[in-house]
């Protein structure tokens, strides 16, 4: 049986269905009407200095929020600018909607070969606030919907996204849109 993180997701699984939105409070209001979602939780601005796009250094800022329908994590990205990134890349390519699948991993550097030997390349690295650092993978396919996150599944991130979900559950719509941190 797999590990399980405590929002109810198994270790190397999809725990994370993410998409780029043009505007993210627009975006949180439809997923909490139209789909139960919620509550939000909003981070205003992203942007790390240790974030690289495609192998240089990147100045992209995005918002965003996180929420869960049932065990699967729901993350909403906004640009807030149009330097470079794997978000621009996105909506210049494809529009708005779906962005990547997020895979919990125990140890994302120790992934990362095993994906890059399947064809995947690098597309973006960023340290986040729950440990570790993301990594984004693109598979140059045009037969996939978008990119995977490999995502630290570090005990700060199991107890703060476990946090995130268990405040989802029975929630009564009260507080719909909540700091990230």
């Amino acid at each position: 049986m797999a590990r399980m993180l405590g929002f109810g997701q198994p270790f190397g699984g999809v725990m994370q269905t993410a998409f780029v939105v043009e505007d993210v409070r627009a975006s949180i209001a439809h997923f909490q009407q139209d789909c139960g979602a919620g509550p939000f939780f909003l981070l205003d601005h992203f942007l790390g200095d240790q974030q690289t796009y495609r192998g240089a250094q990147s100045t992209a800022d995005v918002a965003i929020a996180m929420g869960f329908i049932g065990h699967m994590q729901v993350e909403l990205i906004q640009p807030l600018d149009d330097n470079p990134s794997v978000y621009r890349e996105t909506v210049q390519q494809r529009g708005f909607g779906f962005h990547h699948f997020g895979i919990a991993c125990e140890d994302v550097e120790a992934e990362l070969p095993a994906y890059l030997a399947r064809g995947h390349e690098l597309a973006f690295k960023a340290a986040v606030p729950t440990g570790g650092s993301v990594a984004y993978l693109d598979s140059g396919s045009r037969t996939a919907p978008g990119f995977i996150e490999l995502i630290p599944a570090t005990p700060g991130m199991d107890t703060h996204f476990t946090a995130m979900w268990r405040a989802s559950l029975d929630w009564d719509g009260s507080d719909p849109i909540r700091p990230f941190m």
